[in-house]
């Protein structure tokens, strides 16, 4: 008996005006650097940065060379630094009873001092 080839099946023919379908990818070996753009189109979803609520208690004043930032007293809700209270700049509008979540809890901003423009220190 003479042996049988076997085709592999073929995807459905497309029309004209249809979007292509994706094609099933070989598996890329670790040190291959075309990798890692796949990878990430195959992702779902976001990956957000690990953050810390806490929320703003006091607002003390505008910072920066033309005062678009407001520094604000905050106090944390969660993480190792459960109720610690910072002082942070906030870049945008902000008002008393707003959450931010916070990247890092350990550096605060420096102090206003009341000297400024116009003013004697």
């Amino acid at each position: 008996m003479a042996a049988e080839k076997k085709e592999a099946p073929k995807a459905p023919a497309q029309k004209p005006g249809d979007k292509p379908t994706a094609q099933p990818t070989s598996p890329q070996k670790p040190g291959d650097k075309s990798a890692a753009p796949q990878q990430e189109q195959r992702r779902a979803g976001i990956v957000f940065s690990r953050a810390w609520p806490a929320v703003v208690e006091e607002i003390i004043g505008r910072t920066g060379t033309r005062g678009e930032a407001i520094q604000v007293r905050c106090k944390l809700l969660d993480g190792r630094d459960q109720n610690k209270v910072l002082r942070r700049n906030v870049k945008g509008p902000v008002q008393m009873g707003d959450v931010l979540m916070l990247r890092e809890t350990e550096m605060e901003a420096k102090p206003l001092n009341n000297a400024g423009r116009g003013r004697k220190a």
